[in-house]
């Protein structure tokens, strides 16, 4: 089965989310799941500054194109990317 995916399309592959100040997502987010609240430190797709989202609660959803989910700064945990 063929399907075109689009970043408004539904997420097509979920993987666990360990921070890391080096390494790079394995694949592009199109949103990601917050299992226990915080903060969540990343980088986007489209930027080179890095974006720090504070307070979010126990599972919130957050649309965001994401390349990289950074340890520094990043309290959040039980993490999904959704891609």
């Amino acid at each position: 089965m063929s399907t075109i995916d689009s970043p408004i399309a539904p997420a097509q592959n979920c993987f666990a989310v360990t921070p890391h100040d080096v390494s790079a997502l394995p694949l592009v987010t199109k949103s990601i799941y917050i299992g226990f609240g915080g903060d969540l430190a990343l980088l986007p797709l489209r930027g080179e500054t890095v974006v720090i989202f504070r307070n979010l609660p126990d599972g919130m959803m957050l649309d965001v194109r994401a390349r990289a989910i950074l340890a520094s700064g990043t309290t959040a945990s039980a993490i999904i990317g959704l891609a």
